[in-house]
């Protein structure tokens, strides 16, 4: 009987999150590969050994799909140990908001961009706010904070643009010079403008 080899008792039978894993896997995979506008549930349905209406039960869309994955499988900055000063804390940061970027979620992410229609950007930029940029900026928040604290800080760098600065620096770079952040142009990054923006 047909239906007999998908019930529950069928031994391997992926379901629940180990199943939605692979799915989201496999769309990671098929962007790395194929690219936003080639991808298909087809392809993602192969790629993860399942069928289509799995993937339909779950997301009624291709960018619904993209989304879920982008979001999930995109790591976590994490949070910032005290390493003794301002500048040392910001590098950490730096380093790890890049570390995001050139994740295998972060490079699908930035693929993406490039190659969906605005309206498909939009819902892509969220998933750059929510899993790069707002984190970030609570960050940034508690480090100064911090360094208020720990006197390496000047007592009014609480404005709203002080968070702004790193984020606004790193995209910039990426999307706009299409170059990438080595240790040395964070370093400068740093040292020439956050920490004289910091300590004036």
């Amino acid at each position: 009987m047909v239906g007999s080899r998908w019930s529950a008792a069928s031994p391997g039978r992926r379901r629940g999150p180990e199943l939605e894993r692979a799915i989201l896997d496999a769309a990671l995979e098929q962007l790395g590969t194929v690219g936003w506008n080639a991808l298909t549930m087809e392809g993602v349905a192969a790629g993860a050994h399942t069928g289509k209406a799995a993937l339909y039960r779950r997301w009624p869309s291709k960018a619904d799909l993209v989304t879920d994955a982008l979001r999930t499988c995109l790591p976590q900055i994490g949070e910032i140990p005290d390493r003794g000063s301002i500048r040392e804390d910001l590098y950490l940061l730096c380093v790890r908001m890049r570390d995001v970027m050139h994740s295998r979620a972060g490079q699908a992410l930035r693929s993406v961009l490039h190659e969906c229609d605005r309206e498909q950007a939009d819902r892509f930029h969220g998933v750059i706010w929510s899993g790069v940029h707002e984190p970030a900026q609570r960050l940034i928040r508690e480090l100064v904070r911090r360094g208020i604290g720990r006197g390496d800080v000047r007592a009014d760098a609480t404005g709203p643009f002080v968070v702004d600065v790193i984020p606004a620096m790193l995209m910039y770079r990426a999307k706009v010079c299409g170059s990438e952040w080595v240790d040395p142009d964070i370093g400068e990054l740093i040292d020439e403008v956050m920490v004289p923006l910091l300590r004036r």
